[in-house]
């Protein structure tokens, strides 16, 4: 093979052959090219760029020419023979904007059908030309935003200390309020799984009412404690923070629980001041995520309350209430706590 000299690399050339070399997103032709690249930088000979690439000398010899006449450039494919291009490169990046933008129309974004319309083209050139340009419109991932409380970093320290590293002899209960649950009947009875058929539920409904409950998880055991109240204020608050008083009458219990002002109200307050044994642990602004009982929220929601069916308000609650007491029984546990600013974003 004829003897190239390795032309001098700029430190922003050498960090995109990186990037295409680790890429899973880019072509395997790509990642190998630059791989080849990378070999010739690092000092390794033809057998040691062949046995590593399972390439031949030719075709090292091949890409260490390109690079060293046309740099990153010269790492791409050559154009080809053959009938031009239907699609200039102004028309995928025509795509590629109505991918990013909202619509004039007031939905969220184009769909790929919308933008192969706008644009002339098949909505299948159009999903070919999005996936090579790695964007996913159709895909939303969402994020903890960055609490505005100035005492965040203080607030969530305290409440992920109690989860890691409880006082001794202390209880930790995560309170809140489920509201708003809808007792949803159906118009039709409903078809029952059947081999081949799944359960069918008719797409019209009748309401029958609303339940709130007001729960509190504790957290080291799982268990949780929860009470349907006609009305989320304060008043039935209280009487719930009572009836935890007198469920744990010889402990010391920390609650955490959200800003809401049912929470904060005076005569919670007044209550609170007078019950030394009970210490409040608030979250910190936009962050009740941080408050375990989200997770069970959750967990309620998937097995008893997504499809359900209730003739009745009565129905509904009795539903409910034998869920948790089977729950306790059952599947209580505490819960794996993790926390990371990864997980942040400004």
């Amino acid at each position: 093979m004829s003897k190239l000299t390795l032309p001098d690399i700029p430190s922003e050339v050498k960090r995109q052959l990186i990037t295409w070399a680790g890429s899973h997103k880019v072509e395997h032709r790509l990642r190998l090219r630059a791989q080849l690249i990378l070999d010739w930088i690092d000092g390794d000979t033809y057998a040691a760029s062949r046995a590593k690439n399972g390439v031949s000398d030719a075709t090292i010899a091949k890409w260490r020419a390109r690079f060293s006449a046309h740099g990153l450039d010269g790492l791409g494919d050559a154009p080809r023979p053959g009938q031009p291009a239907r699609y200039s490169e102004a028309d995928r990046n025509k795509v590629i904007h109505l991918a990013c933008q909202r619509t004039d129309s007031g939905t969220p974004r184009y769909s790929q059908h919308a933008i192969a319309a706008r644009c002339g083209m098949s909505q299948s050139l159009v999903s070919d030309i999005l996936r090579a340009a790695d964007l996913k419109p159709h895909k939303t991932e969402y994020w903890c935003g960055k609490s505005p409380d100035p005492h965040f970093e203080q607030k969530m320290i305290d409440i992920v200390g109690l989860y890691l590293d409880p006082p001794e002899n202390a209880l930790v209960l995560s309170v809140d309020e489920k509201t708003q649950i809808q007792a949803l009947d159906r118009t039709q009875p409903e078809l029952p799984l059947r081999v081949g058929s799944p359960r069918r539920l008719t797409n019209t409904y009748k309401r029958n009412g609303t339940v709130n409950l007001v729960a509190a998880l504790a957290v080291h055991t799982g268990e949780v404690t929860a009470r349907e109240v006609d009305r989320n204020n304060s008043e039935n608050f209280l009487k719930f923070l009572k009836h935890i008083d007198r469920k744990y009458r010889h402990v010391q219990i920390h609650i955490i629980m959200d800003n809401l002002s049912v929470h904060k109200n005076k005569k919670i307050k007044q209550w609170l001041a007078h019950k030394r044994k009970f210490h409040v642990h608030f979250t910190p602004t936009y962050a009740s995520w941080l408050n375990q009982i989200e997770i069970w929220f959750s967990i309620l929601t998937r097995d008893i309350l997504k499809d359900g069916v209730w003739h009745s308000r009565k129905q509904l609650v009795e539903q409910l209430m034998s869920y948790i007491k089977t729950y306790n029984e059952d599947k209580a546990h505490p819960f794996k706590w993790t926390y990371g600013e990864k997980y942040l974003t400004n």
